[in-house]
């Protein structure tokens, strides 16, 4: 039956059967809500519009971060990247606390609006902190600045930019993926696109952003380079509104949040396992509470399903249990998955630097800048989604008989895999650029080109952007999926997180090679000099062994109610 079938009721007037209204939303006036004219894609280009605008302004900030931080504000390379690194670590942990107080509070549509008024005041500050004087001192070459106003107001701002997007992101990509209804089987096929879609639109608006934002910040005013994204960012919410009347809205309920069901089973079963340790384990096995195969390997858990002997007589439900296993089941992927965020980290940071050193003019007079590359890896999710979505999905669901063609957990290894392969072609690469530099007698001239074309680069941004095809947007999709229902602002904030400890991470293993190779060791601020390819075969050595633990983890994870599979 399709979504315009009609019943025809006592008086003989046509009405919508109750079927065509989808079970547990409401719209903006809490009013039960129709599927054909609510939610679903009609939704969800509003919010991928809002996303490609957010973006947009985040990386206008952040891929050419570095190149502020070591040029007006004088900061060495090695310094420059562990800020970048601890900043978008911040940036990335940051959602944990969004999500919660979206998913416990406020609600994701609230938070988003709140979340996106305090972007753009954060962006106008950083802007305005630019033009404020540096007092920057040059001596022999040297740069340096003593930490002013405009210091002390620019990073202010720029963490305000942290914590706003992190309300921001996870409530507004769970916001989408809300508007499709997970038990109708065509809007359940529709959502698994929608994560691929998703990031296709993440990816084409830092694309542009990065493009023509670090060209502004670079060529023209670093004030109108930081103020493009505070306009854009207006824009987004005004969009965002505009789709107010499409939205799909989850009905409050008086049940006990997932955060407090899941808290009472951890408690129940602290307080059962100190105090009945041998009858909880007989009454599991006489009851028969064991409802998966991994209940052993939970049987913490499982002892808040019996009374202890000083307990008030309250157990736990068997779902309540499951979904404390269900979110306990996440936690070695979780950790597995960190190898890969610290890859991710480097795009950012060393890839830029690699290329500022590297011949980057088209014609006689245009010289790109370094940043600009970045974009490539957002040209490469651009061109790949459409493939995965409309030519290797259906391909494989012939093979596997999955709807999605593959697994969730298979494609993420899938990238994990990729991003291994780009820092191998990253190390090949930077050592082909020290040798030219070699060659040319450039060792000891940091400011010198180097005459070797910045299009070498460019496999490793490209292998970048196929990695973020595969292991993110499986990511995204995996922690969404398998936590409960009303904590998927917070599981979408448990993707994110991987991402920001990957990048403090990375700049922990940045101080650590930086303090034992020395001043001119693998990462020096004359890197000509330093060995950036001697770091990458390292990070692609510590990566194999973080994909050899995701293999193990990833063989025994079973999929919450045989979701993802």
């Amino acid at each position: 039956m399709d979504d315009n079938s009609t019943g025809t009721n006592s008086t003989g007037v046509e009405s919508p059967l109750l079927n065509n209204f989808v079970d547990g939303v409401v719209d903006c006036k809490g009013r039960p809500v129709l599927r054909s004219k609510s939610g679903c894609w009609r939704s969800a280009y509003f919010i991928i519009g809002v996303e490609v605008a957010e973006r947009f302004a985040y990386y206008g900030v952040s891929s050419n971060l570095i190149t502020y931080l070591t040029g007006p504000l004088g900061q060495s390379t090695a310094t420059a990247a562990e800020n970048v690194n601890v900043w978008s670590g911040t940036a990335s942990l940051l959602p944990l606390i969004g999500a919660f107080i979206a998913d416990a509070f406020l609600g994701r549509y609230l938070t988003i609006i709140i979340a996106s008024m305090l972007y753009v005041l954060a962006l106008a500050a950083l802007a305005f902190s630019t033009l404020l004087p540096s007092n920057c001192i040059s001596a022999d070459g040297v740069s340096s600045c003593s930490p002013q106003l405009q210091v002390i107001l620019f990073f202010v701002s720029l963490y305000l930019v942290a914590f706003a997007q992190g309300g921001h992101k996870p409530c507004v990509q769970a916001f989408g993926a809300d508007q499709f209804d997970a038990d109708n089987p065509q809007e359940r096929k529709a959502k698994s696109s929608f994560f691929n879609w998703w990031y296709f639109g993440l990816c084409a608006g830092p694309t542009v952003g990065i493009f023509v934002v670090s060209y502004i910040q670079d060529n023209l005013s670093w004030g109108l380079g930081f103020g493009i994204p505070c306009i854009i960012m207006g824009f987004a919410l005004i969009i965002f509104l505009i789709g107010t009347v499409t939205y799909r809205f989850h009905e409050k309920t008086e049940e006990k949040s997932a955060f407090l069901r899941i808290g009472h089973v951890f408690v129940k079963a602290a307080r059962n396992w100190q105090t009945t340790p041998s009858k909880v384990s007989s009454e599991e096995e006489a009851s028969g509470i064991l409802p998966h195969r991994d209940s052993q390997q939970f049987r913490f858990l499982n002892k808040a399903l019996v009374n202890g002997s000083n307990e008030d007589g309250t157990v736990c439900s068997i779902d309540d249990v499951e979904e404390a296993k269900a979110v306990l089941r996440l936690a070695p992927i979780w950790v597995s998955c960190l190898g890969y965020a610290i890859v991710f980290a480097q795009t950012t940071t060393l890839f830029t630097k690699q290329g500022a050193t590297m011949d980057r003019s088209i014609g006689s007079n245009f010289q790109i800048p370094a940043a600009t590359l970045q974009c490539f890896i957002g040209l490469s999710v651009i061109i790949l989604i459409p493939i995965y979505d409309t030519i290797l999905v259906p391909l494989t669901r012939t093979i596997t008989r999955k709807p999605s063609g593959i697994t969730m957990l298979q494609r993420i290894g899938i990238g994990i895999f990729i991003s291994i392969v780009s820092m191998v072609v990253a190390g090949v690469v930077e050592s082909k650029r020290l040798k030219t530099a070699h060659e040319y007698g450039l060792l000891d001239d940091p400011s010198a080109m180097v005459p070797m074309k910045i299009w070498w680069l460019l496999p490793q941004y490209l292998l970048a952007g196929a990695g973020d095809v595969f292991a993110i947007v499986g990511m995204q999709e995996f922690f969404y999926d398998q936590v409960p229902s009303d904590l998927r602002s917070v599981g979408l904030a448990l993707y994110l997180s991987i991402m920001g400890i990957g990048s403090f991470l990375s700049g922990f293993v940045i101080s650590i090679v930086d303090k034992t190779t020395g001043e001119d060791g693998w990462i020096s601020d004359n890197v000509n000099r330093g060995h950036i390819d001697y770091f990458y075969y390292l990070l692609a050595g510590i990566s194999v062994g973080a994909f050899m633990m995701y293999i193990y983890v990833s063989k025994s994870y079973i999929y919450n109610r045989g979701r993802g599979l």
